[in-house]
């Protein structure tokens, strides 16, 4: 494990680089257009591209493509899992560009087609023309980042979100630099930042592995390696389906209430990403491959050990950062959202759903890691199922409490929904993998509980006498957090340390790993 957590620290670091530029792009975004309704186009433009991106990627094709490649490495080296690349890679090219062609043909006919609806839509539609190629390169990408991860090459595919936040920086500079005569003109060039930024990310890593020896060639054989992961995908593409039209509809229905709630979803959500990404996702992105070699040799106890050390670590980190993200909600879109044509309304009404929506931070966090754990053993129909009662979930509790509530019931009924899938996911996979049970982790829970009580009292004690000083809303924002923030961390981390959190020798390791903290932890050899 101890490889491992070099991996995760490094991850880790360039995770927290990207988020950083990513919130600065949002911030840029929110800037130039505001909360209204071109930002909200753009970001239901996004939606489609997204779905299938997921569909065909990051999701089912990745989860499905770790473990074969891990079979194939273990049976033929390297050369074997090279020659899968370039069928797999052969396909999604295929696939992905077949569905580019259709889908932007259908949606440049949106006004011939659905006649009568709001401008809105119909921007909406020719932004999705825009941005739909953005599928075919991310999908090549996706694939290319897995091949890298199991071959133990985590930097480069971390790199990826980087590419593209730079990109998208730069050509809104582009656009300001040039004084954008129209608010379109200059979401037109937000849509070439990610098709750029897109570019970078499929590029980046296809050459690091042409440099390891990679040799690309065009291959469609359906070879018993390639069968076995359309095999696989099969169900985690009804899965994920399910997921990202659940996160669609929720989408669709907030672009319908007003020009704003679309953009609202999509702000807090990215805020959301921060602790996920730096964290949650560098962990499962480490332990999946760790995880998949010990299922793929049968050594399960193993498996749950380095399944709940990854659980653990997740735990420690997002549980508080929930906690803080609820608290300081308020300055922390303050900071970095109101800027530009962002009012004060508007941030006001951000802070009040990341506020409501942190609470499932935690149980988000966990399931990306029990997903894995499934994927690991091939089992790819129960997140299937768990994802289709997740849908209904979302669904009956959203319609139930949008009519009374807005854009606040949308966020209400998807934090009520991962929590249920949560729980549901925790118990199959219990029954399905007995080892895998969560009672070794009940420790490190309480110590994690009393330590963000602690640093709970510390950050909103802190938030009320900032309040009280009189500040300005800006200076109060930097003062919460600058200030706030690392004291939080303080306390929290104080209170593991001296309640011997277990797995403190790993956690000290991993931030040994880190460029800035690694020379304040020398964790014993």
């Amino acid at each position: 494990m101890s490889k491992s957590l070099k991996h995760i620290g490094v991850l880790s670091f360039l995770t927290v680089v990207s988020r950083v530029l990513g919130l600065l792009r949002d911030s840029i975004q929110l800037a130039v257009f505001g909360a209204g309704e071109v930002m909200s186009a753009f970001t239901t433009a996004n939606i489609a591209p997204n779905l299938f991106r997921r569909l065909l990627a990051e999701g089912s094709m990745t989860a499905a493509f770790i473990p074969t490649l891990e079979e194939e490495l273990h049976a033929n080296g390297k050369e074997g899992t090279f020659r899968l690349l370039s069928k797999v890679a052969s396909w999604l090219l295929v696939i992905t560009a077949v569905l580019v062609a259709l889908a932007m043909a259908l949606f440049s006919q949106s006004r011939r087609l659905v006649p009568g609806h709001d401008d809105k839509w119909y921007l909406a539609a020719d932004l999705t023309v825009i941005l739909f190629p953005y599928l075919a390169v991310i999908s090549l990408s996706a694939a290319f980042s897995a091949a890298l991860n199991v071959h133990q090459r985590f930097f480069e595919p971390a790199l990826s979100p980087i590419w593209l936040n730079l990109a998208i920086i730069a050509t809104l500079g582009a656009a300001g630099y040039y004084h954008a005569r129209s608010p379109i003109i200059a979401i037109h060039w937000l849509c070439a930042g990610w098709l750029l930024g897109g570019f970078l990310q499929m590029a980046v890593p296809g050459t690091v592995l042409i440099l390891d020896g990679w040799r690309p060639t065009f291959d469609l054989g359906l070879s018993p390696r390639v069968r076995e992961i359309a095999h696989l995908m099969t169900p985690g593409i009804f899965g994920t389906a399910i997921y990202q039209i659940n996160f669609s509809v929720s989408r669709l229905l907030a672009f319908s209430l007003d020009d704003s709630s679309a953009t609202y979803l999509y702000a807090i959500n990215r805020l959301m990403e921060v602790p996920i990404g730096v964290f949650a996702v560098a962990v499962s992105t480490v332990v999946y491959p760790l995880i998949a070699r010990h299922a793929v040799k049968g050594d399960f106890g193993a498996m749950a050990g380095d399944f709940r050390k990854g659980l653990r670590l997740i735990l420690v980190i997002n549980i508080p950062a929930a906690a803080g993200l609820a608290l300081l909600s308020g300055p922390i879109v303050q900071l970095i959202f109101r800027h530009g044509l962002v009012t004060q309304a508007a941030a006001h009404s951000m802070g009040l759903l990341l506020t409501i929506m942190v609470i499932g931070l935690p149980f988000f966090s966990v399931t990306n890691l029990m997903v894995r754990a499934f994927y690991a053993i091939k089992d790819t129909r129960t997140p299937v199922r768990v994802a289709t009662v997740d849908f209904f979930i979302n669904i009956a509790v959203t319609l139930t409490l949008i009519p009374y509530l807005g854009v606040v019931g949308i966020v209400i009924a998807s934090t009520t929904a991962i929590i249920s899938q949560t729980m549901l996911l925790g118990w199959a996979l219990v029954r399905r993998l007995p080892d895998m049970h969560f009672a070794p982790l009940l420790p490190s829970l309480w110590k994690v509980a009393l330590g963000t009580l602690a640093m709970a009292a510390v950050v909103g004690g802190g938030w009320c006498a900032v309040q009280a000083t009189g500040l300005g809303a800006r200076a109060a924002a930097v003062a919460a957090v600058a200030g706030l923030i690392p004291a939080g961390v303080a306390v929290y981390g104080l209170v593991l340390w001296r309640t011997g959190i277990e797995g403190r020798t790993e956690i000290e390791a991993m931030l040994a790993r880190l460029p800035l903290a690694g020379r304040f932890f020398r964790p014993a050899l």
